[in-house]
């Protein structure tokens, strides 16, 4: 499963304590960025393509080892389509949980943190960015303007539903 999103909206938060309801490894994607990357960003300057190709072969690695060690959680952007299609390595059911995050209330949040490189005056490009789940993509939306736990049990009731992509850890379709 990969908890996507813009900054802000709870990725890692509603990610670990899914991994952990759901007995999965956590991975956070921020983590597997590159040096570069983080002082690019913490400059206030958007990655581009060029910047994120070897990150997301990196993240689509973790997801593949996952896969084979039978799932688990990645808190991750996600933000374009094409983006996520790379994150969808083959042999691996990638389901996506998009948390949709007002722009006010996400710029509220990213301007309470401290010590994250993300500024928030990369918010508004991550906005431009985002394409949400389209048809045919694995996944479901749900509002990440509660609290945590809030967020953790809507995203536990969409995993409860029927879906027609693959299955997310902790829910396997059954023949």
């Amino acid at each position: 499963m990969i908890v996507m999103g813009v900054s802000a909206c709870g990725k890692t938060s509603v990610g670990r304590r899914l991994a952990h309801r759901l007995g999965v490894p956590f991975a956070d994607a921020d983590d597997l960025h590159s040096a570069a990357n983080r002082a690019k960003m913490a400059s206030g300057r958007p990655l581009d393509d060029a910047d994120r190709r070897p990150w997301l072969s990196a993240l689509a690695q973790w997801i593949r080892a996952a896969a084979e060690r039978g799932g688990g959680v990645m808190a991750c952007s996600a933000l374009r389509r094409d983006y996520r299609d790379r994150l969808r390595p083959p042999g691996a059911e990638v389901w996506f949980l998009h948390l949709s995050l007002d722009p006010a209330v996400a710029l509220e949040r990213i301007s309470a943190r401290r010590g994250h490189f993300m500024p928030p005056e990369l918010l508004d490009s991550q906005y431009r960015l985002l394409e949400p789940l389209r048809t045919g993509e694995p996944g479901a939306t749900v509002d990440a303007s509660g609290g945590t736990e809030e967020t953790v049990e809507a995203a536990l009731r969409a995993l409860a539903r029927p879906s027609r992509g693959p299955a997310p850890p902790g829910r396997r379709h059954r023949s």
